[in-house]
């Protein structure tokens, strides 16, 4: 008897332990407020239905509810005005050293160009009109077109109109040379940009080298930290796979991640890192909270990123 209650005290204790070691609850701070990360600015978003990786999305959009296109300077400064917080953007480094910030590979669908993005000049890049293949209705019309000539814009463009905003670069190849590409574009500016990055671990890996505090995400990082912190977390350790961090938690699975949500930030600030709450993970997609009943998710007084592809319904919501 004296040995089975003696092992009822102890898994007790553990219990208690590992409760209050992640007790979400007792790292609440009334003073955070969500951080929003606007997916591509304010842009045309599209049926997700059958997609597959070479599906012209430009095809198929919603039909439009304002005038911005994705990645022009125009829809960031939108988005911005609704409250964002950093905006992702996409890039491809040009065959004159520039960055085309431009979403596709290929300039097939969305522009009236054709071949790859990267075997262009910067300035090939801005005679091309970006909203000549954006149809909602199959092809019967074509609203943005002849209206975007010349609206692709370069990083340093960006980085000239909005010096004191925060973007997330989205690398689009896997080569190693854009990231030393980036470093010498970040090294020209005397104050480095407000750059977080995302894309192929191969090119993170060089820019971490040289940018150590600037935060990076990638899949094959993601899942690496995710899975650690989830077998080793719940005694409050933050491997260091997860340190310098973006960490996307699909909303599904925010409940198997020890002490979130309010915990785990505050673990993850201490190693200059935050999580980034997206849409729940279907078919080993997710995209982000975009519209008001999605909100439902995001606790209060949540302190880390909210990812959305709809920054002008969820801004408003969120930062009235």
């Amino acid at each position: 008897m004296r040995k089975r209650h003696y092992l009822g005290l102890v898994c007790l204790s553990l219990f208690a332990y590992i409760y209050l070691q992640n007790a979400s609850w007792l790292a609440r701070s009334p003073s955070e407020s969500p951080l929003l990360l606007s997916h591509r600015g304010v842009h045309q978003t599209f049926s997700l239905e059958n997609i597959k990786r070479d599906t012209c999305t430009a095809e198929r959009i919603f039909p439009p509810t304002h005038s911005y296109l994705e990645n022009t300077i125009d829809s960031m400064e939108a988005a911005f005005a609704y409250g964002a917080d950093m905006i992702e953007l996409d890039v491809h480094l040009t065959t004159d050293g520039q960055f085309a910030v431009f979403h596709d590979w290929i300039l097939d669908c969305r522009t009236n160009g054709s071949g790859r993005t990267r075997d262009y000049t910067m300035a090939e890049l801005k005679e091309l009109d970006i909203g000549h293949g954006y149809s909602f209705d199959g092809g019967e019309t074509f609203p943005f077109r002849g209206k975007f000539i010349g609206a692709m814009p370069s990083l340093s463009e960006v980085v000239n109109q909005f010096p004191d905003k925060a973007f997330l670069i989205n690398f689009k190849s896997r080569s190693v040379k854009e990231g030393e590409a980036m470093i010498k574009f970040m090294n020209e500016y005397q104050t480095a940009p407000q750059f977080a990055f995302t894309g192929h671990q191969n090119v993170l890996d060089v820019i971490e080298m040289e940018f150590p505090n600037h935060k990076t995400m990638s899949r094959q990082s993601a899942k690496a930290c995710l899975k650690s912190y989830v077998t080793n977390g719940w005694f409050g350790k933050v491997p260091s796979i997860c340190h310098n961090r973006l960490v996307p938690i699909p909303a599904n699975y925010r409940h198997l991640i020890w002490g979130w949500p309010h915990r785990f930030d505050k673990r993850l600030a201490k190693h200059n890192s935050q999580h980034v709450l997206l849409a729940p993970l279907i078919d080993g997609n997710s995209q982000g909270l975009d519209n008001l009943a999605d909100l439902q998710i995001v606790p209060e007084d949540f302190g880390g990123w909210v990812m959305t592809n709809k920054i002008e319904v969820v801004g408003p919501a969120l930062k009235p």
